[in-house]
């Protein structure tokens, strides 16, 4: 059983590092600046006894991801963390600019070469956690929760998946490409057809339907139909073959290709950017479908959707069902800061930093 499930229990109150499996090397400073490897080892020579608050916070409207990483980090790591007093907020939280989400009290030798870490941490799963929660929000638009799919395996290094597969989690899609990116809460990959299905078919779709169908029969079928850029086209000819088998058709035109329908319908041109995956060639679509009794068929779409983009199509109520979405959820647009405001119970900060109590905080046992 994954700790995931435990957690979703009530049994554990936080993820650990049987979920993260971090690298050995960060007890030996590998992924701390060297300044506070060198700081550590001045404060053990000559103030060894002070006792600093580490506070974290960032600047924007976000959905806080990184919190049981970032404790089982130090759980794992500092020296002596059972005489470490830490508050902290939780995953999924909703937070505000320059709130305080994380308080590490104790002497500064034993946790701070890994403040860097905790923002890295903070700032990579609350990014991605804020990004998915937006476009989760923007497919709300039209009264009815369309899902995203989390498909940002090629948009980064493949080693983030996990950590960012649960980031996505806690913003809300549980849809995602890789078995990688469901490896900390629990469930697996989902996902049909590549266009590279259909070359190997000499581009012929309903054979590379056909093949797909056969090896994996319990699948909902979800058919590409844009390999040969004509999607209306070969959207009717699945959907002939498979009927009622036949549960949705995937559009992923590229940005720079207009497809074959508005060649053979120029009248409709002139009022819109005609390339791409754009509300005018899914309305035809799903027109198209549903004048030939395919009303079941469900359209998916992907290719460049960001949360402005699902924005406008829900505004125009485009018949999407599914959105598709990658690199734009992958985008590190948050920052966290950590600074020590406290030494010894008493006010020490630079310039421009207090200690900021937040109510909000529980203490970690």
């Amino acid at each position: 059983m994954k700790e995931i499930e435990l957690k979703l229990q009530g049994k554990i109150k936080r993820l650990t590092n049987q979920t993260f499996k971090f690298d050995e090397r960060i007890r030996d400073g590998w992924f701390s600046a060297v300044y506070f490897l060198k700081t550590r080892e001045i404060v053990r020579e000559f103030c060894p006894d002070n006792i600093v608050t580490m506070q974290f916070f960032q600047k924007e409207h976000a959905v806080l991801c990184g919190t049981d990483e970032v404790i089982a980090l130090v759980k794992t790591f500092a020296d002596e963390p059972e005489k470490l007093e830490i508050y902290s907020l939780k995953d999924g939280d909703k937070i505000s600019p320059f709130e305080t989400v994380l308080t590490i009290t104790g002497p500064y030798q034993n946790f701070g070469y890994l403040e860097g870490i905790i923002d890295g941490i903070l700032a990579r799963r609350t990014s991605v956690a804020t990004n998915v929660y937006n476009v989760v929000k923007a497919a709300a638009l039209s009264g009815v929760q369309k899902p995203i799919i989390f498909m940002g395996d090629r948009d980064d290094h493949y080693t983030q998946q996990a950590g960012d597969g649960y980031a996505a989690f806690i913003g809300g899609s549980t849809a995602q490409a890789t078995h990688a990116m469901n490896e900390w809460w629990g469930k697996q990959g989902m996902g049909t057809m590549p266009h590279a299905l259909i070359q190997l078919f000499d581009g012929d779709v309903v054979a590379a339907a056909k093949a797909y169908y056969a090896k994996y029969p319990e699948d909902d079928l979800v058919v590409l139909v844009d390999y040969n850029n004509d999607c209306i086209t070969d959207a009717l000819r699945v959907a002939r073959e498979f009927g009622d088998k036949l549960k949705g058709v995937r559009v992923d035109t590229s940005r720079t290709m207009i497809d074959q329908y508005f060649i053979r319908h120029p009248e409709v041109l002139g009022t819109f950017d005609p390339r791409g995956v754009n509300p005018p060639l899914i309305f035809a679509l799903r027109e198209a479908l549903d004048r030939e009794g395919f009303e079941h068929v469900k359209i998916v779409v992907s290719g460049g959707f960001n949360e402005q983009r699902i924005i406008e199509f829900e505004q125009q109520g485009v018949p999407v069902d599914m959105y598709g979405v990658g690199s734009s959820l992958l985008k590190i647009h948050i920052g966290f800061t950590g600074d020590n405001v406290l030494l010894n119970g008493k006010h020490q900060a630079k310039a421009g930093r207090r200690y900021r109590p937040n109510p909000r905080l529980e203490k970690v046992e």
